[in-house]
């Protein structure tokens, strides 16, 4: 008697899970994966942008008080600054009064309209300061351009006893035009425009 065949049974296929990393993703965590993508990209070029907008306000809030500085109101009764009379070379004599002011400035010149009255020695002073000296005044000459007067408000009207040299230096060293009322010799009245390019 042959003993009964033993039959196999076969073997179930066994389900095996993906490994983690190939789970497919599931839509909540795609969305979620893409609103933090956005959100890093909107940082990395907001902020950037968000600077440059406050960096040109701040520009522009600059410009508008140095464009009210120097506002068609005309003349400023005060003294300029006194970097700002180091840089156009105007050597205010101290002791001077009814002094006054006025800047303007582009992309190409700069200049400071500079009004005051003085002494004698105040404008001997002022003159030798400014590289030149009281000989070089030539009578009757007034080196303020009519444009600049103008623009600062001043009239050289004739009858009066003007006098002017123009300091010229080498650039960008800024060039004075310098004019003076010498009607009171005593109190002398001075007119200067010193000119600059950035």
């Amino acid at each position: 008697m042959t003993p009964p065949q033993q039959t196999t049974l076969p073997q179930q296929a066994t389900l095996t899970r993906p490994p983690q990393d190939k789970l497919p993703e599931d839509r909540g965590h795609m969305i979620r994966r893409r609103w933090l993508t956005a959100v890093i990209i909107v940082l990395l070029v907001g902020i950037p942008a968000g600077y440059l907008v406050v960096s040109a306000e701040q520009s522009r809030a600059s410009g508008r008080d140095k464009e009210r500085e120097s506002s068609p109101a005309g003349l400023q009764d005060n003294w300029p600054s006194l970097m700002k009379r180091r840089v156009f070379e105007i050597p205010i004599p101290s002791g001077a009064w009814d002094v006054a002011y006025y800047e303007t400035s582009n992309w190409k010149t700069s200049r400071l309209y500079v009004q005051f009255t003085t002494t004698a020695g105040g404008l001997d002073a002022f003159l030798a300061e400014s590289g030149t000296s009281r000989s070089a005044l030539a009578p009757g000459r007034v080196t303020v351009g009519e444009r600049d007067a103008d623009i600062a408000g001043w009239t050289f009207t004739p009858g009066v006893s003007w006098a002017g040299a123009v300091v010229t230096r080498e650039e960008p060293r800024p060039r004075t035009d310098i004019t003076v009322d010498l009607t009171d010799p005593a109190f002398p009245r001075v007119y200067a425009v010193s000119t600059t390019s950035p």
